[in-house]
């Protein structure tokens, strides 16, 4: 015998918990519910008319119409800035209020509570919904763009961000307190040592997300190449939405590569 299988053996052996189990069987059923409740079956994708549309797309869409790149390319840009400045005002906004709601920063709990709460409610509401609201507001356009990133960043970075915070070393904190330094003092030099390699991560975190939901905001109306993206469908030129999708793709794999490359760094 190996000391691979006398290891195994010396393994602990779990038995099945019973409340396991049980919620095991109610995510069965609720999948059956719902399956039966909204008729979303999978044999209606695989029906011979839907399936064979399906294809028909993708096929077409499998032919990029390259000649349409060079409308593609100013739009793209647009979604980029978009996120970028979504990405940068949320997070300013973010970063401010993360101390207000650190209970370990400020010790008022009828403060922290109230400013936590509110903070919940901006929380809740999904960027889909954000992007049509200021599209409501300050009409078709990329800064109703902006200005929903902003909201959803500011939500996504101030949770990540005033958790780190409240998670930090207390001891300078209290060394600095005891030789009567003030509050921002207490902030410059004994919890941004600690927490700011954190909002850098969450920042570039969030600048991700935010690149994604760019193109599904302009979709709506919020700018972007999400606009041109919509315009294709609905006038059956697949060819061309799929070469605005392998843009896409390949645009935010780089991105995505370079932030996560970035943010492992950073932990190092």
């Amino acid at each position: 015998m190996n000391n691979n299988q006398h290891q195994l053996k010396q393994l602990p052996k779990k038995e099945l918990k019973w409340s396991t189990l049980i919620w095991l069987i109610v995510l069965i059923a609720g999948l059956f519910i719902s399956i039966n409740v909204t008729n979303a079956h999978i044999s209606v994708l695989l029906a011979p008319d839907n399936f064979g549309q399906f294809m028909d797309v993708l096929i077409q869409m499998c032919k990029p119409d390259w000649s349409y790149a060079h409308v593609i390319w100013p739009y793209l840009i647009e979604t980029i800035k978009m996120a970028i400045l979504g990405t940068v005002i949320g997070s300013i906004i973010a970063f401010i209020y993360s101390f207000l709601i650190a209970r370990n920063i400020v010790k008022n709990k009828a403060v922290t509570g109230v400013l936590r709460f509110i903070m919940n409610i901006i929380r809740t509401i999904p960027d889909l919904l954000l992007g049509a609201l200021f599209v409501a507001v300050v009409g078709i356009g990329p800064v109703a763009g902006v200005l929903a990133l902003s909201v959803f960043t500011f939500g996504v970075v101030v949770k990540l961000f005033y958790e780190a915070i409240e998670t930090i070393d207390y001891g300078p904190i209290e060394a600095l307190t005891a030789s009567g330094a003030s509050k921002l003092q207490i902030i410059h030099f004994a919890v941004l040592p600690q927490v700011m390699t954190y909002f850098v991560s969450y920042v570039l975190y969030a600048f991700e997300i935010n690149v994604r939901a760019s193109t599904i905001l302009g979709y709506i109306g919020a700018g972007g190449i999400g606009l041109y993206l919509q315009q294709t469908l609905q006038l059956f030129q697949y060819n061309r939405t799929g070469t605005i999708l392998i843009v896409i793709i390949v645009v935010v794999v780089i991105i995505d590569y370079i932030s996560s490359a970035s943010r492992e760094a950073l932990t190092k």
